[in-house]
């Protein structure tokens, strides 16, 4: 995966452009976070209150379906796992129970197809579907009232903010930096 968009310079940059080229960077940093943590490790908790990555994969993985409502592409709309929408969505407790949690593959599977496919729409979306409003419901609306603001939230400072907790993790059990 590149670390920056590739498009060409003649091309006037596109709103979903900068969005995407942003969103792949953290796409390139969060291979390499998932990459050398062993697989018994995904749902281990070295420091209580932490949240493991098994726990942070997997609610990552539920937002391409939110990003795919807000710029009014349903059809791209993955149904999730039974019962992953209850373990992972804002709000649920991460638990230091492994068999409760899908494995290391399923959930980076999830993980970068949903996000891969956000990267490869996003471009073709039109500056104007960034300007209606956010058709989502409550405090996702209260704060971010506009499409592209939500869509810029969830695919760079969201992503960046709970990749940098496996960052910030992987220290707590002896895993260096990626970057």
């Amino acid at each position: 995966m590149p670390a920056t968009l590739q498009h060409s310079t003649d091309a006037v940059p596109t709103t979903a452009l900068y969005f995407t080229a942003c969103m792949q960077r953290s796409l390139w940093h969060a291979e390499r976070l998932f990459a050398d943590i062993p697989p018994e490790k995904f749902c281990f908790r070295q420091t209580p209150n932490l949240n493991h990555p098994a726990f942070i994969v997997g609610h990552l993985s539920l937002y391409p379906n939110r990003i795919f409502t807000l710029i009014g592409r349903k059809d791209l709309i993955v149904d999730m796992q039974p019962g992953w929408v209850e373990l992972f969505q804002a709000g649920s407790v991460c638990v230091d129970d492994a068999s409760r949690y899908p494995t290391k593959d399923a959930l980076t599977k999830a993980f970068f197809e949903g996000y891969r496919k956000v990267a490869e729409v996003l471009p073709g979306v039109d500056d104007e579907v960034f300007l209606r409003d956010n058709p989502l419901e409550g405090r996702m609306r209260e704060v971010f009232p506009k499409v592209g603001i939500a869509v810029n939230f969830l695919c760079n400072n969201h992503l960046s903010m709970h990749l940098g907790q496996i960052s910030m993790w992987r220290r707590t059990i002896g895993l260096g930096p990626v970057m």
